[in-house]
């Protein structure tokens, strides 16, 4: 495999930006029953062709919808398949209470609501992000479709969460590996769909495989009786589902992962670990071109593990913060960049310069992966994006 370049740019952002009050307010009201959807649609339409001329204005060839149709980052890919069911009231007890986005939830008083189960056999019956990915394609000259970028929800996302054998019914799928084929073949089937209508560039958004690396989540897993595997076997599975569900993509389609430690209103994370424990597997078997890495923090961890990144793969270096207005130093960012490269340099018997082929810098995270968005306000977040280009 080569390096694959344009996409992923030199300068990126991740996807989600903070929406108008007006959109917000529009949402709200359709939510109600206050208005019909033709009128959210038409503010939804206006506001996305804004922010994308903001993007291009600002330097970004991989622009985004800014996620302006979703309420979540990861948008509507499970609740469209069959098989799965979208549920407002879940009884906790499903649920791995050491899951680091549901032990937040509950640390702070608070069930986690909605959710969407698995009732069914899984099936592919119609993509609901080929749309959003159309009327974004519209937006930009025909030869500039292949750089747009459109965001998908990772495979995994409906499993880590659910207790053992909570995932699924057990008359439905007898194994997560008859579960994951059919996960396999849905996203084969959605990738396919976007493809044919001219979509190049895809990222995938997995906090899940960040909270493996999270001390808290591994000590929680060692005291679950029910579970009847360790966290690294788990972890194994997942690349194993990543890979299978990538397998049969066309070789000009750029496929990304971003990978944080959660993104939630008010600029709240998760959970904390750097990508040590992962690194190996993570950069060496899963079969993606590009890593949008949380590293704005010592959250994070630190560079060592871009040891691990071979030389076919780029790594887009989360430096600056989406979760607060303080600006970061800029000459301080370029001399992270360096220092990662030189791990990446290191790992791989090459030159730093060569080495900084491979990179790129952006946001660590999304600034509105709720639609509510982070402790950030809109002028904040075209000073982190100007900062980035410049």
């Amino acid at each position: 495999m080569s390096l694959h370049r344009n996409p992923p740019f030199r300068a990126e952002h991740l996807g989600s930006l903070l929406r108008t009050d007006e959109l917000l307010n529009t949402k709200t009201a359709f939510e109600q029953g206050k208005i019909p959807e033709s009128q959210l649609i038409a503010i939804e339409d206006k506001d996305i062709k804004e922010v994308v001329d903001a993007q291009k204005q600002l330097g970004y060839p991989g622009v985004s919808d800014g996620e302006y149709r979703r309420h979540m980052f990861w948008g509507s890919f499970f609740p469209g398949l069959e098989g799965f069911e979208e549920v407002n009231e879940v009884d906790a007890d499903v649920f791995r209470n050491y899951a680091p986005d549901v032990a937040a939830f509950l640390e702070a008083g608070h069930k986690p609501g909605e959710s969407v189960i698995c009732t069914g056999k899984i099936k592919h019956v119609g993509s609901t992000y080929v749309d959003q990915f159309k009327y974004l394609a519209s937006l930009v000259p025909a030869e500039e479709v292949k750089n747009v970028k459109i965001t998908l929800a990772a495979p995994n996302w409906y499993h880590l969460r659910y207790k053992e054998g909570k995932a699924y019914p057990a008359d439905v799928y007898s194994s997560d590996v008859e579960y994951f084929a059919d996960i396999a073949k849905a996203c084969q089937d959605e990738l396919q769909v976007l493809y044919n209508a001219g979509c190049r560039n895809v990222q995938y958004d997995d906090p899940n495989l960040a909270y493996f690396c999270s001390d808290k989540m591994l000590e929680g897993w060692k005291e679950d009786p029910l579970n009847n595997q360790t966290p690294d076997e788990l972890f194994t599975k997942y690349i194993k589902l990543y890979n299978d569900a990538l397998s049969k993509r066309p070789a000009d389609f750029h496929i990304g992962i971003h990978i944080c430690r959660g993104n939630f209103v008010g600029s709240r994370h998760f959970s904390e670990g750097g990508y040590d424990r992962i690194a190996t597997k993570l950069f060496k078997e899963l079969n993606v071109d590009t890593y949008y890495l949380e590293y704005d923090t010592a959250r994070a961890g630190g560079f060592q593990p871009l040891k691990e990144l071979p030389r076919n793969k780029n790594v887009i270096l989360g430096v600056v913060t989406s979760k607060f207005p303080e600006l970061e130093d800029k000459e301080e960012m370029k001399q992270r960049v360096y220092e990662a490269a030189k791990f990446i340099a290191e790992g791989n018997g090459i030159s730093v310069e060569e080495a900084l082929k491979q990179c790129g810098v952006s946001p660590q995270c999304g600034f509105a992966s709720h639609r509510e968005g982070n402790a950030i306000d809109r002028q904040g977040m075209i000073n982190k994006l100007k900062l980035l280009t410049n």
